[in-house]
């Protein structure tokens, strides 16, 4: 593909800036470049139109890889543009970097060095600080905007987040959407504001120590407006099917300019706006046959271009592919993390009890619910009856910190058919003490947004597609869920929101003020208080960690970075019972008497009845009394856990 000549601005890395090869690149002075990939076509030309004036026709030049080029000194930002293919129609650009009429309009030139960043110090998190906070922009707020999303990032900071990660943010048919039917993919949402508006709140996030990732989806494009095909039949074949049609074609005789157009989108939300990282959807769904995989390939170039950047690449995948977060020179793909869902779907089954579907495979037990903690995935090569075939790969040389999970994210809550999150569904003692391990567990946390301080709001499956399209997603939605024992009739289908109706997008809207008031704002303190031990443990990130099934209702995870276990999280997931720590071999292994640090049933993170901890007996074997539900924390050493920056902040003072 043609390189164009550098108008992106001065480069966060210290090196070469970065070059963008597609799309109008427009920079003061300096006009604007016109690149477009359209190997059939016999010609091409670009339409500029201005207020007040004649539409104005220009063609470009075709090179040998079919790429047409033109520069023009006289367009500058904010000109809108569409291009002729062969004098038919009048697109818009698939490179696009604003739709300011939707993703069926005109596009509009966009200069991204105009920008005046003030983040020059900011070099990233490491992966070892990484608590991942996810986001919908559309209804995190309720403007719905990423000046919204801004506004409330220095409560998530104070939280204990280091990383907040955007669900897709790439323009959609219509005014809302889920974000996974993106088709403008270099285009921030005009819903959600314009381009400078996403880099204010990344340059916002940085300010605030906060990391910045976004969901990128390679895997397909939204049914309504994508124009890929009107300039290259070879994006997609028939030779690789996905869940949504025709696979992208990543690997036939034109594949070189297809792979390059994913990852020149990748290096853009790097590069263009700064971000910290990228989450990529639905892996398993990208297919490549070819020498060297297209995700180990977009993963390189996207480290290498920002060599002075910790720079995320991570990817939602549940093959349990230990080769897809190996490093390089061990013959791996290099991606950084993978999304876990094993713990999800373990604790999910422990406590809501759910069998259907690929919760099928998982025994829900506490057992396997520590064998997934000591290992990161729970499959690692066992048969998967849900899958009807062997699933996963050992991943004993895998570092915890490349798992990511969780216990909500938007695909475990809004494909439920109702978008009932867990704590809906669950006594709060139990939320509490999963919480409790999800937060100190040595894998990369994520949260989904509003879970910390158990929102009542749902996050439902919402879109705004124009009929007939919109009338098949809401059939087609209804029927999905058919084989599922509480929908199995036509009435109850019926429950199912509708996707396209503006009550479904409203009601998967955060309640903000709800967060002061109680019982969510003991939830809150909680998980301030377990992200502040998070960042205790922290300092032993790497040593050796384990986790053992004390009974049927009793998880026990502890610590050793020494010669002895230093931490201890003691998790009574359900019921009442007795624990007795002298018959637990790791908590036997201390290195000094037990000291508690906190309950999830203390005062300040329990505004209902108490489900009490009684605590008898000192030294390495106290025994604990649990009235029901909750996770008890110890340290093998005395001391205090402050929680500073939150509204009704707690002291909790560590216990003898």
């Amino acid at each position: 593909m043609s390189e164009l000549p550098n108008h992106s601005g001065p480069s966060m890395t210290g090196g070469d800036p970065w070059r963008p090869a597609i799309g109008a690149v427009t920079a003061a002075g300096q006009g604007t470049r016109f690149a477009v990939w359209a190997p059939l076509a016999q010609s091409v030309a670009v339409q500029l139109d201005r207020p007040g004036s004649a539409t104005d026709v220009r063609p470009l030049e075709r090179d040998r890889s079919g790429v047409f080029v033109g520069a023009f000194a006289d367009v500058d930002a904010g000109v809108r543009y569409c291009y002729r293919v062969d004098a038919a129609g009048c697109f818009p650009d698939p490179a696009s970097r604003y739709q300011p009429d939707g993703v069926h309009g005109a596009s509009m030139t966009v200069d991204p060095s105009a920008f005046r960043w003030t983040d020059q110090p900011w070099t990233g998190r490491l992966a070892s600080d990484l608590v991942i906070y996810e986001i919908h922009v559309g209804t995190f707020t309720s403007s719905g905007t990423f000046a919204g999303v801004a506004e409330r990032l220095e409560q998530l900071r104070d939280l204990g987040v280091t990383a907040i990660e955007l669900m897709p943010v790439a323009d959609f048919s219509g005014d809302r959407n889920w974000g996974y039917d993106g088709v403008a993919l270099f285009a921030p949402a005009r819903c959600y504001g314009a381009p400078d508006d996403l880099r204010r709140l990344v340059d916002h996030a940085h300010a605030l120590g906060l990391a910045v990732l976004v969901d990128v989806v390679y895997n397909h494009t939204g049914p309504e407006g994508s124009y890929l095909s009107r300039y290259s039949p070879y994006y997609f074949t028939d030779r690789h099917r996905s869940p949504w049609g025709q696979g992208v074609d990543l690997d036939g005789p034109h594949s070189a300019l297809v792979r390059e157009f994913f990852i020149e989108n990748a290096l853009h939300w790097i590069h263009e706006y700064h971000l910290d990282g990228l989450r990529l959807d639905a892996t398993h769904a990208i297919q490549d046959r070819g020498p060297r995989h297209f995700l180990a390939e977009l993963t390189e170039r996207v480290h290498v271009s920002a060599p002075h950047r910790q720079v995320h690449v991570m990817a939602e995948d549940h093959r349990n592919l230990a080769a897809m977060v190996a490093r390089v020179n061990d013959f791996g793909w290099g991606l950084d993390a993978v999304w876990a869902d094993d713990f999800h779907h373990q604790m999910r089954r422990l406590l809501a009890g759910d069998r259907e579907g690929y919760y099928g495979d998982f025994s829900g037990t506490v057992s396997d619910l520590a064998a997934t903690l000591r290992q990161g995935w729970f499959f690692t090569g066992q048969y998967s009856a849900h899958q009807r075939q062997p699933r996963g790969t050992d991943p004993s040389a895998i570092p915890a910190r490349r798992f990511v999970v969780c216990l909500q994210n938007h695909d475990q809550v809004g494909n439920r058919a109702l978008g009932e999150r867990l704590h809906h569904q669950i006594d709060g003692a139990a939320y509490r003490a999963a919480s409790a391990v999800l937060l100190t567990a040595p894998q990369t946390p994520l949260l989904f947004m509003g879970q910390e301080w158990a929102a009542s709001s749902p996050f439902q499956y919402f879109t705004d597609h124009p009929e007939p399209l919109g009338r098949l997603v809401t059939e087609g939605r209804r029927r999905e869920f058919g084989d599922f024992a509480a929908f199995t009739d036509p009435a109850s289908r019926n429950r199912i929101p509708d996707p396209q109706a503006e009550a479904t997008f409203d009601a998967s809207h955060l309640n903000w003020p709800e967060r002061d008031l109680e019982p969510h704002a003991s939830m809150l303190r909680l998980y301030a208080a377990l992200l502040a031990f998070r960042r205790e443990l922290s300092a032993i990130d790497g040593r050796p960690f384990s986790a053992e099934a004390y009974d049927d209702d009793t998880l026990i995870m502890g610590w050793a970075p020494t010669t002895g276990v230093s931490h201890l999280v003691v998790a009574r997931l359900r019921g009442a019972g007795t624990v007795d720590l002298g018959r637990s071999d790791l908590a036997c292994r201390a290195i000094a008497p037990w000291v508690k640090v906190l309950t999830t049933e203390d005062r300040p993170f329990n505004a209902g009845p108490a489900a009490a901890v009684a605590i008898s007996g000192t030294g390495i074997a106290p025994i604990l009394a649990f009235a029901g539900p909750a996770a008890v924390i110890f340290r093998a050493r005395p001391g205090d856990l402050h929680l500073e920056g939150l509204a009704g902040s707690t002291t909790v003072a560590g216990v003898q």
